[in-house]
């Protein structure tokens, strides 16, 4: 039965110039259509390319360990060499492809579509995923959750390239989230980086960007890999009165020296001295003999190579662990990170921050050892990247250990706060000026 009111509101006739004009803005060939298309498709191919870079990287590993156990004095040899021959390989042919990768990400948000030449290219991401596994061949303390954010920027600047629609920051955002939430399979821990570190300036309308891409991934990988922890259930708990105490402690202890972390690494990309010159006029020499200092560790202590993965898990349940291990992964990690190598420091910095905790139980040994080595590695996790949300986010994700969750809170707070008494700058942040791509001068 028609309104009363139908005949004061004429109804819209859907005529062939009003149809066309739809197809234009909302239709297959419209901008807003194809710039969906591209999202969904670099989502889907994010979580196929970090699935398949996780199980690259985890075979190098196994290898390497294997290598290391039949010829247990060799790597004194061949580790050294291969970082200088990693170097001069990076510094050769793709030098936007050294370090983390996730200060890259960061820099690209400045010009994005001119990224898609040169930090997050083609070219530069090929590169990072066969120098970074063959840095894991190597033995060196590396990660691979960096080079996967940047891995998953490009393909989203590809896929943006070939259905030929802008590229926006908030693009690359959504992406190198997505890159996290598959590398680790956490994707609340995706989000909350994307809004603590790879975005300076978070725009609300790139939230359902972000989740988007970061369900998307996330499900793809897992239906490749299965739905994992990665560090398995460990289900931590700590009383309330135990938590008063030992965060607190955690917190400056693990924040100071993530600090300190990265510091040396700022220290190294950015000053002027008698030293650094020295690095920079002999980039490979000094690689050499970074590469000597993670071999002899390597060699001696038989549990600071890689990643630390095993060594951190043991330590999660429980496993005694000789004292000196947090302190021995810290120089690792440092001197694979400052010689200028790709690869992350993600995971090895978790396994730093399982040393520290381990440190932290002959302090409190009547309290439970697993939540106290899951306070250290939040602690000094959020001293590196000063991103406290994530580091509670990504241990809890990864160790399934929710019951923890207020005091690592408090723990990541306090220790975002000592690392600054340390090192004011963010490490990423610092790190990306030294990627900044000069302006293109505009003909007159």
């Amino acid at each position: 039965m028609p309104g009363l009111f139908d005949h004061l509101m004429p109804a819209k006739r859907w005529t062939p110039s009003r149809y066309r004009a739809l197809l234009r803005a909302r239709g297959p060939r419209s901008v807003q259509f194809r710039t969906r298309a591209a999202i969904l498709t670099g989502a889907i191919l994010i979580g196929v390319v970090a699935t398949l870079f996780a199980e690259a990287a985890d075979w190098a590993a196994g290898v390497f360990a294997g290598y290391a156990q039949s010829w247990h004095w060799l790597p004194l040899l061949t580790t050294p060499l291969t970082f200088m021959a990693l170097v001069w390989l990076t510094r050769r042919y793709a030098p936007f492809a050294r370090g983390s990768g996730i200060p890259q990400v960061i820099a690209a948000q400045a010009d994005p579509n001119e990224a898609t030449q040169t930090l997050i290219s083609p070219r530069t991401v090929a590169a990072k995923a066969v120098l970074t596994i063959g840095a894991v061949l190597g033995g060196a303390s590396v990660g691979r959750e960096g080079p996967t954010v940047q891995l998953a920027a490009a393909v989203m600047g590809a896929t943006h390239r070939l259905v030929r629609v802008p590229l926006r920051g908030g693009v690359l955002i959504a992406g190198g989230a997505a890159g996290v939430a598959a590398a680790f399979n956490t994707p609340l821990a995706g989000l909350l980086f994307a809004i603590e570190e790879l975005a300076s300036a978070y725009e609300q309308r790139v939230t359902l960007l972000v989740l988007a891409a970061i369900v998307i991934a996330g499900m793809v990988a897992q239906s490749v890999q299965g739905d994992y922890i990665y560090f398995g259930a460990i289900g931590a708990h700590m009383p309330l009165l135990s938590a008063l105490l030992v965060a607190p402690v955690a917190g400056i202890a693990g924040g100071m020296a993530g600090g300190l972390f990265s510091r040396t690494l700022l220290a190294m990309a950015q000053s002027r001295n008698r030293m650094t010159t020295w690095t920079r006029a002999n980039p490979v020499k000094f690689a050499g003999a970074c590469g000597a200092v993670v071999a002899v560790l390597g060699v001696f202590t038989g549990l600071t190579w890689g990643t630390g993965y095993s060594a951190a898990r043991a330590m999660i349940v429980g496993v005694d662990a000789p004292l000196w291990f947090g302190p021995a992964k810290f120089v690792a990690t440092a001197a694979t990170a400052i010689a200028g190598l790709p690869g992350g420091i993600f995971a090895p910095s978790l396994a730093v921050g399982a040393g520290v905790g381990n440190l932290l139980r002959e302090v409190f040994p009547g309290e439970p050892a697993s939540a106290i080595v899951i306070l250290g590695m939040v602690a000094y996790f959020a001293g590196v990247v000063r991103a406290p949300l994530t580091a509670v986010i990504i241990l809890s994700e990864t160790t399934a250990s929710r019951g923890l969750m207020l005091p690592m809170f408090a723990t990541a707070f306090i220790a975002d706060a000592a690392s600054q008494w340390v090192c004011r700058e963010k490490l990423y942040h610092g790190l990306s000026k030294t990627f900044a791509i000069p302006a293109t001068p505009k003909v007159p």
